[in-house]
């Protein structure tokens, strides 16, 4: 499962869905639905967003292991 720190980001920088949404060339509906674990964000929007708070992917983004799976 993947886990993110968006809200807590866009807090940082204070911003709203919509303001990290025109950032990032997305809908609201998708920062929304990735913040809430229902949209896992494609490889390019993942590095937008790190681009945008200044920040690598795994600050924003981690993984969390299920533990049904084998460790890669």
């Amino acid at each position: 499962m993947l886990k993110n720190k968006i809200k807590v980001f866009r807090a940082m920088y204070d911003l709203t869905q919509e303001d990290l949404a025109k950032k990032v060339g997305v809908s609201r509906q998708t920062i929304n639905s990735i913040e809430k674990g229902k949209y896992v964000p494609s490889v390019v929007i993942a590095l937008k967003m790190a681009k945008v708070f200044g920040v690598n992917v795994e600050e924003i983004f981690t993984l969390e292991e299920e533990n049904n799976e084998e460790n890669i």
